[in-house]
């Protein structure tokens, strides 16, 4: 696959994907997955419930959202990949944390949960040819590729693993 063009996603997530490094997309969400347990693995319960200021997310949180978003973006994928082309809603990213109890569950197990949907992303997104890739659909009122999702992903991600390292982490 290649990297979306501007007009393959919307302005929004083209921020996520400028910063990604040349490369396989596939082997970048495999390289991003080591990466990304690395980080949560090192956490105890403590450390992973830490808010570096009044109304931010924890951790715990952080990666739940990260579980989420990945999940609607390969919800979206599939449906275009399949011409189910919408359109689909958005996701209240807020909202949803707000009422997803991620500080009440096991650091394990959102572990887990992050590590089996990746590899099932993954194997998504292995699965698609060129012309799959290229179909369209509107989701959150803006036109997307199937094959854009990948990207967002890892851009997404990234980001926030760059808000973690910088706010908490260092903290």
């Amino acid at each position: 696959m290649n990297k979306p063009s501007r007009d393959d996603c919307a302005p929004y997530y083209q921020k996520y994907i400028d910063e990604l490094p040349a490369g396989n997309i596939l082997e970048i969400l495999g390289q991003q997955l080591s990466e990304t347990l690395k980080v949560f693995n090192a956490l105890d319960e403590q450390r992973a419930r830490y808010r570096y200021a009044p109304g931010k997310w924890s951790c715990k949180e952080l990666l739940g959202h990260l579980i989420d978003s990945e999940r609607v973006f390969v919800y979206r994928a599939t449906c275009f990949a399949r011409n189910d082309s919408g359109p689909l809603p958005g996701m209240d990213e807020n909202l949803w944390v707000a009422h997803a109890g991620f500080d009440a569950r096991d650091l394990a197990g959102l572990i887990d949960e992050y590590e089996h949907g990746r590899r099932t992303s993954i194997a998504f997104f292995k699965g698609l040819d060129d012309e799959t890739a290229s179909r369209r659909g509107v989701a959150s009122n803006c036109e997307f590729t199937a094959g854009s999702f990948p990207f967002i992903i890892a851009g997404h991600e990234r980001h926030h693993l760059d808000v973690i390292r910088e706010r908490y982490l260092n903290a």
